[in-house]
C-alpha cells in the first residue's frame, strides 16, 4: 500500500513539475541554469520514498569552471539521488528516447539539456563538435553517465569514449561523481530506505594525459570511481550495522 501511494505522489508530483517548469522555461527557453533548478526539485522526492542523500564536494567546488561531469548511472533513482549534486549552469546528456517520456520529455529539452542517439554515430559525432563549441562560447558545463546506460547493480560498467575525448579536444576538466550503490536497497514499502552518499571527485586535468590515448584517460577516471564507490558502499555497510547493534 505504502509502495502504492509512493507512485501516485511521485506520478503527480512529477506531472505538476512538469506543466509548471514548462510555462518557466518557455520565458528564456534552452537556458543551462534551468536544469539546477528542477534537478533539485526532483531531488526533493527523496524525502518521500525515505532516503537521505549525503552530498559531498570538494572546497570551492562551487567555482569550478567549465568541465564535464561523468557519473555512474544505476537506475531510475538516480533522478532523486544524483540529481541533488547537479552544479548551476550544467546541462545533462541523455538519449533522445527521453523526449517521448509524457510531460518530462518536454521539460527535459526545453531546460537546455542535450539528447543524443547512441545508435547513430554520425550524430553522435555531431554532438560532440557541439559540445566542444559550446565550450568556447559560454559557461556551461555538461553532466554524462559515461557507462551509457543503467548498471543495475553490474557494478560500474566499461566506459564510452564521447566525454574524454571531448574533454581533451576542449581541454576542460573531468569531474567523477560516484553514488554508493542503490541498486535492491530502496524498497517503496518500506518507511526508511537508509541513506545514500553522492561525492563530487577533485577535477581531473586532461593536459596531465595529452601524452596517453583517450582509452587510457577513460580507464584512469573508471578506476578512481570504482576505487570511491567501494569506499562508499563499505562505509554505508558499516554505518548500517552499527546503527542495527546499538538500535
Amino acid at each position: 500500500m505504502l509502495a502504492f501511494l509512493r507512485v501516485v505522489f511521485i506520478l503527480v508530483y512529477s506531472i505538476i513539475v512538469s506543466i509548471c517548469g514548462f510555462f518557466y522555461c518557455i520565458l528564456s527557453p534552452r537556458n543551462p541554469c534551468h536544469v539546477a533548478t528542477f534537478s533539485k526539485l526532483f531531488g526533493h522526492l527523496s524525502h518521500f520514498i525515505g532516503v537521505t542523500v549525503c552530498l559531498r564536494k570538494p572546497l570551492g567546488s562551487e567555482h569550478y569552471p567549465n568541465a564535464i561531469y561523468i557519473c555512474n548511472h544505476q537506475n531510475n533513482f538516480d533522478m532523486i539521488t544524483a540529481a541533488k549534486m547537479v552544479q548551476v549552469g550544467t546541462v545533462t546528456v541523455g538519449k533522445v528516447s527521453v523526449l517521448w517520456i509524457p510531460f518530462f520529455g518536454i521539460l527535459y529539452w526545453l531546460s537546455g539539456n542535450i539528447l543524443i542517439s547512441r545508435k547513430n554515430y554520425t550524430q553522435s559525432y555531431r554532438v560532440i563538435r557541439k559540445l566542444i563549441r559550446k565550450f568556447k562560447q559560454k559557461k556551461i558545463s555538461f553532466w554524462i553517465f559515461p557507462e551509457g546506460t543503467r548498471s543495475r547493480g553490474r557494478g560500474l560498467l566499461p566506459f564510452k569514449m564521447g566525454a574524454f575525448y571531448t574533454a581533451k579536444a576542449a581541454g576542460v576538466p573531468i569531474i567523477p561523481v560516484v553514488v554508493s550503490n542503490t541498486h535492491g536497497n530502496i524498497n517503496l514499502n518500506r518507511l526508511k530506505n537508509g541513506f545514500v552518499i553522492v561525492e563530487m571527485l577533485p577535477p581531473i586535468d586532461p593536459r596531465c594525459f595529452s601524452d596517453q590515448s583517450v582509452r587510457f584517460f577513460s580507464n584512469y577516471c573508471r578506476k578512481l570511481m570504482i576505487k570511491k564507490l567501494y569506499q562508499l558502499n563499505t562505509e554505508i555497510f558499516l554505518h548500517e550495522n552499527i546503527h542495527r547493534r546499538f538500535k
